[in-house]
């Protein structure tokens, strides 16, 4: 099978389209349709069928699309070994939070070579792992907790990247507290709390030390936004976890939480035997450069 038919079969399997094909990768439409069809003829069975006025994989072609992306990583691995020199090329796919995305992935983006292309989806945990589990993403940059720790798929490898502490995030007209976590976060048992409304680990984690208080705390307020929760807060909707390095509004305190300290561990996630695809391992080697050789 020639390589580049599968690139445009697997693109045609992303994109959708054969117009989308040839916007991206600067080819005629006509050009991945012949492409296509010669590569069926290879294999002998159809891959494409009609779909109204465009056209769609067979179940032949999804196959063949999802075998394409272990043989061409296998391609380019084996073009870097017998060429170290040759500037890895490709585009990787990445789902990852706000916050990675803003703070660790984009920083990185500009050190790529111009033959390296990333395509980034903001997406939290539980859809970023989804989306690398039915291979629709090559990495997830993903966080937990270290007292809601995220189970790992065996087929899934993760790397470390960072860590932060996270505090109790009240109006600042409120009473002081002091003594540990459970202290602290028993003396809000009769507030409303406001946790993630696409992600479940802080409200595991404001439950847990809630537990050891002795009480169950009252979820009332569900949002995504960092900055939303704090203006919440500052309205008198609740309180709530959150870093402790975040800038603070005017008007909200953070009170500090230990024994237990809860904090957030970022991971880049990756399908097992993906490392070595040149594209991928270069743009893990400058998110974690002390985690990955």
């Amino acid at each position: 099978m020639d390589v580049r038919r599968l690139e445009l079969l697997l693109a045609l399997s992303r994109l959708g389209s054969m117009r989308a094909v040839s916007d991206v990768l600067g080819v005629t439409t006509s050009t991945v349709s012949q492409q296509i069809a010669a590569l069926a003829q290879e294999v002998g069975t159809p891959l494409l069928e009609p779909d109204g006025r465009r056209v769609r994989l067979t179940p032949a072609g999804r196959r063949l699309a999802e075998h394409a992306v272990h043989i061409l990583a296998a391609h380019e691995a084996a073009r870097a070994d017998l060429d170290p020199s040759a500037e890895p090329a490709g585009t990787v796919r990445v789902a990852a939070f706000h916050t990675a995305i803003r703070d660790t992935l984009l920083p990185v983006v500009p050190r790529l070579p111009s033959a390296v292309r990333v395509e980034i989806q903001e997406h939290e945990p539980p859809e970023a792992i989804a989306l690398l589990e039915r291979d629709q993403v090559d990495l997830a940059l993903t966080y937990d907790y270290n007292l809601a720790p995220a189970p790992h798929d065996a087929a899934v490898q993760a790397v470390p990247l960072w860590e932060n502490s996270w505090s109790l995030a009240v109006p600042s007209r409120s009473r002081r507290t002091t003594g540990t976590a459970v202290d602290v976060i028993g003396a809000y048992a009769d507030s409303d709390w406001i946790v993630n409304s696409r992600h479940t680990a802080d409200a595991q984690v404001v439950r847990t030390i809630a537990a050891l208080a002795g009480f169950e705390p009252r979820v009332t307020q569900r949002a995504d936004s960092l900055r939303l929760v704090q203006e919440m807060i500052l309205a008198g909707l609740g309180v709530a976890l959150l870093p402790a390095s975040y800038p603070r509004a005017t008007g909200l305190s953070l009170r500090r939480l230990h024994d237990p300290e809860p904090r957030m561990r970022a991971h880049a996630l990756i399908r097992r035997g993906r490392t070595d695809w040149p594209p991928l391992a270069l743009l893990l080697g400058l998110l974690a450069p002390d985690r990955v050789k």
